[in-house]
């Protein structure tokens, strides 16, 4: 008889939630390993008794065919000195350790579930919540680890016997899977204040979509507002009742045949669309497609996904006979500025208003889930908003931290990120804190996470801005708080998703953050570390007038921006007229408190700069959504340079008088020369040149002057990385154009993909400076920091 050996096995990574245990037996089974399996919450433990070539191929089967949806990131094995014998290989239940975390997003509907829920000979056959261990819910609807049916919201709805007989058996796809339900056991579907329920209910909504109707109707992570997207008299009522006039609605296609109609799609980015997170992707439009104008208005992407939830894909399949449109707007239900709903309370109180029905469901959401939104750039994925599929899976960090720390991120677009050690947990998307009901999401969902995670943070990392909401919940939760400044976070969060230890020039564009002179900055050229930052140059500075209302007007910038350059009253009102900017009372009040410096303070925002120049070419005055001057103005220079070829456009750019990059200057830091760029364009636009072209010269211009003052920091200070952040650099031409620059100036260039560059990822900067504050603590005890 061959000598045999037992092996201690800790596997962690996504563990839980994916089939992983059932996985395990069956591949000792196969093996012939006896011994256990165990959730121990932070990993998976198995002991494995076998000969040495058994426990080799459990070993090798285990690495490399674990369940679809596990994600391995260590192994740790040892050789039993003294084993116990094991008569065969069992599952043991739960036990709770603890250690590092890792917790399962929400996982798409698969493959074979969706065969099932659509075969009449089923016992699942159309069953709203049909899930096995391989997708379904996990994140949304999770109490605390290790994850069980026990500690969900699934605890709600005991099995029925054939349910319990496939949980328990380890040959079925349902073995040991948390929220396996049936038609007889599991959750029900119903319309909020009508006595529709079930099947019923479903057929309503349907009816209501095929009628015209709009529909309210709860998925995963929360609520989604729903209607025909073919239908525009539909779409547009949607936008007035929601009070939306221009900001892009998300659409959900039937299937990959109705997205390669409407959409431009690559291969990759069709495995992003049918893969088990299911983002919402942006895509090019195709011409000749069905869907309504008011989708997507003066827009040349739609944003678009696939059913990820069972009862999506019964709003466009179902044995009523109906005829379903096979697209539909899928937009969030929310109002704006407020978090995305997720119980009926708050459906009744916020969606009756714009809906015909609510379809809602009385499996309880846990932590509420916002889709993902995903552009892409060169190929790579390029995260604008990181939530259902993704969160709250962490970004690892090679240095050697260890402590725990909370970074309640931004105000804007927010989302928090934990801390632990080196590994850094960013939530789902939250929303923006301007509204009371998004800061109360706020601490319910960090008070939740914490408990998941199982965190006790020591400190507590916020924004610089004194009267931001976000600093104060930091400051109520009773631990230290180190302050970090808006822009330094955009570049950590880059370092970190880089890895990158090493100092950078950090390039942070985007709308607004609070300076350390008190003044707004927007567009910055930092040195960067994870220790400290210095401000090395910005945009030229400018007044910005009127306050938080000069962020929606961008006419009021491009006023101020000429008025920057002209110094003279009666010349900014003759362009500004000249260019239709405003009237003339409108000019001289905005002059007046200009000169008096009345609600005016010093700005170096990329982000106005843009919404400024935006104005002066005539492509928007306002903007009813942030960032919409600024993104309009992008398509305006892309549809160009599509028209004319990359090389073309840009050579013609080269061949105009040229303006120096940087402005000589006594200030201590390098300035952009930036007035003299909107100058530039202010004259060329007067004297009839064309608008598309001027917008192209803009980004292409501003991407020089990135670059220039790269080069001259480089040769004070030999950083050769540079880290691209900062809102703006959604902005897809700049970031091209500012990328392939640099790199042909020998740069290396880190950029985002899997964090957003937005106010979404600066959480995560955030958290890295609080670590490295704590390290540097225990370094240096007595000296404090």
């Amino acid at each position: 008889m061959k000598e045999e050996i037992t092996k201690r096995i800790r596997v962690y990574g996504i563990v839980q939630g994916v089939g992983f245990r059932p996985t395990v037996s069956r591949h000792a089974t196969k093996n012939g390993i006896r011994g256990s399996v165990c959730n121990k919450g932070p990993y998976v433990e198995i002991f494995a008794q076998g000969t040495q070539e058994q426990v080799e191929g459990f070993l090798d089967d285990l690495e490399n065919h674990p369940p679809k949806r596990a994600a391995i990131l260590k192994i740790n094995v040892e050789l039993e000195e003294n084993p116990v014998s094991y008569e065969c290989f069992t599952i043991i239940e739960s036990e709770k350790t603890k250690g590092e975390i890792f917790v399962s997003p929400d996982i798409a509907i698969c493959e074979e579930c969706k065969e099932e829920m659509f075969h009449p000979k089923d016992r699942r056959y159309l069953h709203p919540f049909i899930n096995c261990t391989c997708c379904g819910p996990r994140l949304t609807i999770l109490d605390s680890l290790p994850y069980d049916r026990e500690r969900t919201s699934m605890k709600e709805f005991p099995m029925c016997p054939d349910c319990a007989e496939e949980y328990y058996s380890p040959e079925t796809r349902r073995y040991d899977a948390q929220p396996v339900c049936c038609n007889e056991c599991g959750p029900e579907v119903y319309l909020i204040g009508r006595k529709e329920r079930g099947r019923d209910a479903i057929i309503y909504t349907r009816k209501t979509i095929q009628s015209g109707g709009i529909v309210a109707i709860k998925g995963i992570g929360g609520f989604h507002l729903c209607c025909d997207a073919s239908n525009e008299e539909t779409v547009s009522r949607l936008r007035t009742l929601k009070r939306r006039p221009a900001k892009p609605f998300a659409v959900m296609a039937a299937d990959m045949d109705v997205v390669r109609r409407e959409c431009e799609v690559s291969e990759i980015q069709e495995k992003v669309l049918t893969g088990h997170q299911k983002p919402i992707l942006l895509l090019e439009k195709k011409e000749g497609g069905i869907m309504a104008p008011s989708v997507a208005p003066d827009n040349p992407k739609i944003g678009v996904m696939l059913p990820y939830a069972p009862v999506q894909l019964l709003l466009f399949q179902y044995d009523d006979g109906l005829v379903m449109p096979d697209c539909l707007v899928m937009t969030s239900g929310n109002t704006s500025g407020a978090p995305i709903c997720h119980n009926d309370e708050e459906a009744l109180a916020e969606l009756s208003g714009f809906c015909d029905c609510m379809l809602s469901h009385d499996r309880k959401i846990r932590i509420r889930a916002d889709d993902s939104v995903m552009d892409y750039y060169k190929g790579e994925p390029y995260m604008i908003r990181r939530s259902r599929g993704y969160a709250p899976l962490p970004f690892m960090v090679s240095n050697p931290w260890e402590g725990q720390v909370l970074a309640v991120g931004g105000e804007l677009k927010n989302t928090f990120c934990i801390g632990v050690d080196g590994r850094f947990y960013p939530s789902p998307y939250v929303g923006d804190l301007e509204d009371l009901r998004t800061v109360n999401a706020l601490k319910e969902t960090i008070t939740r996470l914490e408990t998941l995670l199982e965190v006790e943070p020591s400190i507590a990392v916020c924004d610089l801005h004194p009267r931001y909401n976000s600093t104060a919940i930091a400051e109520e939760l009773g631990l230290p708080v180190k302050k970090v400044q808006h822009h330094y976070a955009h570049i950590l969060s880059c370092m970190a998703e880089n890895d990158c230890a090493e100092p950078v020039i950090g390039v942070s564009f985007d709308g607004t953050g609070y300076g350390t002179d008190g003044t707004v900055w927007g567009g910055e050229i930092l040195a960067a570390d994870y220790d400290d930052f210095q401000r090395l140059g910005s945009i030229e500075p400018f007044l910005q007038i009127g306050g938080d209302v000069s962020a929606k007007e961008g006419w009021r910038i491009a006023v101020s921006l000429i008025y920057g350059y002209t110094k003279d009253q009666e010349k900014t009102r003759q362009i500004a007229q000249s260019l239709g900017l405003c009237s003339e009372t409108e000019c001289k009040v905005q002059l007046t408190m200009a000169e008096r410096k009345i609600n005016a303070i010093t700005s170096t925002s990329a982000g106005r700069l843009f919404d400024g120049v935006s104005a002066i070419l005539g492509i928007r005055r306002c903007s009813t959504f942030e960032g919409e001057a600024s993104m309009t103005l992008e398509f305006v220079a892309e549809a160009y340079e599509k028209d004319k070829g990359n090389k073309e456009a840009f050579s013609k750019v080269l061949k105009e008088e040229e303006i120096p990059f940087l402005k000589e200057t006594q200030e201590e830091r390098l300035l952009f020369n930036t007035g003299a760029l909107v100058e530039h364009i202010v004259k060329a636009r007067m004297e009839g040149e064309d608008v598309g072209y001027l917008a192209y010269y803009f980004h292409a211009q501003l991407a020089r002057q990135i670059v220039a003052a790269c080069v001259r920091i480089r040769e004070e200070n030999g950083r050769n990385k540079v880290a691209l952040s900062g809102g703006v650099f959604q902005n897809l031409l700049l970031l091209r154009l500012t990328d392939e620059l640099l790199e042909a100036e020998k740069f290396e260039v880190l950029r985002h993909s899997m964090i957003p560059p937005n106010d979404g990822g600066i959480a995560v900067g955030q958290a890295v400076y609080g670590m490295q504050q704590l390290y540097k603590r225990k370094q240096h005890p007595e000296g404090g920091e």
